[in-house]
């Protein structure tokens, strides 16, 4: 394959974790790359992904904000996207009401309103060509209240829902929207969220980035809704579609409340 003929994956949060691997399933399937995440180490990503035979175009730019999401827009210099993969995401946790609330609008913003701008720019272009391929980072968490977490979850809610709603106004486009919805996973996520002393944040069980990057890639190559990652939390999304959400709200409370790793 040419590099002119090779196809263009663009993947956000591409730095660590999920994305990443998503990325490098990408480049190893012979796409060039437009990453995009908002951290320096961004470059190694670059340099690990260009050493698997992709060109890769790096973009550091905050996608909670229009003129990151431009950045990156303006990246892919028209080239046709075939594969996007919407994986950016800020987690918070900790009650509501003693959040500050720059916080919790950096994670709506990151999570909804910076992803929402990116699909709408990638997937206008895949409808005019009459193909493409989307792949949206939701969350079980988004099947459950979030107590102490509850901006997140909500964030994810959203997303798992309009991503079905998106794959039904394409259904006739061929381009096809899909959902990953993993767990717990063991990235820098609770770090960042400020969770590492609760339950779910402390727990060495979390589920390998590359695992659930290889079940999203694949549910969206398949063309699938959606997809859970992992046996354990397939039973949970089953769960949590019949039980009720006072108790759903009080399992996550015991959590993610904070303190609730310890002892």
């Amino acid at each position: 394959m040419t590099p002119a003929a090779r196809p263009l994956a663009v993947v956000t949060g591409a730095s660590s974790g999920i994305g990443l691997e998503l990325a490098r399933l990408a480049a190893q399937d012979g796409h060039d790359l437009v990453i995009c995440a908002n951290e320096p180490a961004l470059a190694e990503a670059k340099a690990a992904l260009e050493a698997l035979g992709a060109r890769v175009v790096a973009v550091q730019a905050d996608l909670a904000t229009i003129e990151g999401v431009e950045r990156l827009i303006a990246a892919w210099d028209g080239r046709p996207v075939e594969l996007l993969m919407a994986n950016a995401g800020r987690g918070l946790g900790g009650g509501f009401l003693d959040q500050a609330w720059e916080d919790v609008r950096y994670v709506i913003d990151t999570n909804v309103t910076g992803t929402l701008y990116l699909l709408q720019a990638a997937a206008r272009g895949m409808r005019e060509r009459g193909r493409g391929r989307i792949l949206i980072t939701g969350s079980i968490a988004g099947l459950m209240p979030g107590s102490f977490q509850a901006a997140y979850n909500g964030t994810k809610a959203f997303l798992d829902s309009f991503s079905w709603a998106l794959r039904n106004e394409l259904k006739d486009s061929g381009v096809t929207v899909s959902c990953l919805m993993p767990g717990p996973t063991d990235t820098r996520f609770f770090e960042r969220a400020d969770m590492l002393d609760t339950k779910v944040g402390s727990d060495p069980d979390k589920a390998d980035p590359a695992e659930v990057a290889k079940v999203g890639y694949q549910a969206m190559l398949e063309g699938k809704g959606d997809v859970v990652a992992g046996m354990g939390n397939k039973v949970q999304a089953a769960m949590a579609a019949v039980t009720p959400q006072s108790v759903l709200a009080e399992q996550h409370r015991k959590m993610a409340e904070p303190g609730s790793g310890s002892g």
